[in-house]
């Protein structure tokens, strides 16, 4: 009974217009009064739940994203990958995407990284031959490698909830993964394309040196190998690392390219200030959904019955990636971990999953989700930059939507594409 008005409610108050976070908190609210149970559980949750020491690297890694979105990386790391990928039918599409794979070992935030990529690219490849509504689906289909290639604001959030579970073995996990699933994005949009001739239209085309462009890149370029390589040879801790970021960033841009003026730094810091706030809310009302769902005891029998389905270890995660994909379309992937992790956790242990390859194919769910029609977050951020409805982009996005999935369904059949790195690392 309680279990049922537990998740009416907040369907009913997402179908209201209510945020999700405020959702999450008093569907958990209204479960807590019904069941019994003191309400003086809901603070302590709401503090527990953003108390944890790697959740200070969300805010710093917000900050790193706007500090080089603002920089001119985005157009430098464009000019390079242009310089590499040359002229011709699909080459602008491919350096979007490899410029968001960069990005994304900067940004952690996939709409962040739709932003940037697409107010940099949009434009030339309307001038290349390319329809706006292929555009927005290559650039939101692009930025969902974002979540995947590290940092990631979502591996930082899976890692704090399941124990046993490092920050810095799932970022590992996640880079091999996150560029299959670039390449498999790569591959589709230069095979639509080839066979429907968009690229290779603009009139006059700069002629752009691979060393000239390399240099000019190479700040951009360093990012996420002083993100990732400091946490590998233990100079810093992956909290730490978001703030090396920041300072790095403020770096390039004021000494380095000479971009960025002590204005920018202000709307930077009440920008990253604004997005982190909704995603620590989202994190701390959560929680009290969360312990509603475990204390209530609705979290066994839901699982119980997902493994008594008899679909065995191969049939039961086709099963939960298909739901995560649909949740996806509609919630933002910290918000899935936190209501449905209580549930997944049982079912992978039942298993025996490794949970740090469970996490990397959950947020390979939860990316395609990110550019999947109707509520997909990268795709409305794209849209709105190639000023197109979002159901103009149903015949593109269906292809890269296929493209992430079969890269997912790799990993999931090859566990070790995503964790021979952390172990050849010493990660796990």
């Amino acid at each position: 009974m309680v279990a049922g008005v537990l998740f009416i409610a907040f369907g009913l108050l997402l179908a209201g217009g209510v945020p999700v976070g405020i959702g999450l908190g008093l569907a958990g609210a209204l479960a807590i009064v019904l069941a019994g149970q003191s309400i003086m559980a809901m603070p302590t949750n709401v503090y527990a739940g953003i108390a944890k020491y790697p959740l200070i690297a969300i805010p710093m890694f917000v900050l790193v994203g706007s500090v080089f979105e603002r920089t001119g990386v985005a157009l430098r790391l464009v000019r390079f990958a242009s310089a590499i990928v040359g002229a011709g039918r699909g080459a602008l599409a491919s350096v979007a995407v490899l410029v968001a794979m960069v990005l994304g070992g900067i940004t952690g935030s996939g709409p962040a990284n739709s932003a940037a990529v697409g107010q940099v690219m949009t434009k030339s490849m309307v001038e290349d031959g390319y329809p706006r509504p292929f555009i927005a689906s290559t650039v939101a289909a692009a930025a969902a490698t974002d979540i995947l290639i590290p940092p990631s604001i979502a591996f930082i959030v899976y890692a704090v909830l399941v124990p046993g579970v490092s920050v810095p073995a799932i970022f590992a996990a996640g880079m091999i993964p996150g560029l299959l699933a670039g390449l498999f994005i790569i591959g589709a949009v230069v095979g639509i394309s080839i066979l429907r001739d968009f690229g290779g239209k603009a009139q006059a085309r700069e002629v752009l040196t691979l060393w000239q462009t390399f240099s000019e890149a190479i700040w951009g370029l360093l990012a996420p190998v002083v993100i990732l390589g400091g946490m590998r040879i233990g100079i810093f801790t992956p909290t730490e690392a978001a703030v090396v970021a920041v300072f790095y960033g403020l770096f390039v841009g004021f000494v380095v390219y000479r971009t960025l003026t002590f204005r920018d730094v202000y709307e930077m810091l009440v920008e990253a200030g604004e997005i982190s706030a909704v995603i620590l809310i989202v994190v701390a009302l959560a929680t009290v959904f969360a312990w509603s769902t475990s204390t209530l005891g609705i979290v066994r029998p839901i699982a119980e019955w997902i493994v008594g389905l008899g679909l065995g270890s191969g049939g039961t995660l086709v099963l939960l990636t298909l739901v995560l994909v649909v949740v996806g379309m509609f919630l933002d992937g910290i918000s899935i971990f936190l209501i449905l992790l209580p549930i997944l956790l049982p079912i992978a242990a039942t298993f025996g999953w490794d949970l740090t390859w469970f996490g990397v194919v959950l947020t390979m769910m939860i990316a395609i989700g990110q550019f999947t029609p109707p509520m997909a977050v990268n795709l409305m951020v794209s849209c709105r930059i190639a000023g197109v409805g979002m159901e103009t982009t149903l015949p593109w996005v269906t292809w890269l939507v296929l493209a992430m999935t079969a890269a997912a369904a790799a990993v999931m059949a090859v566990p070790d594409l995503a964790l021979w790195l952390p172990r050849a690392m010493g990660l796990g």
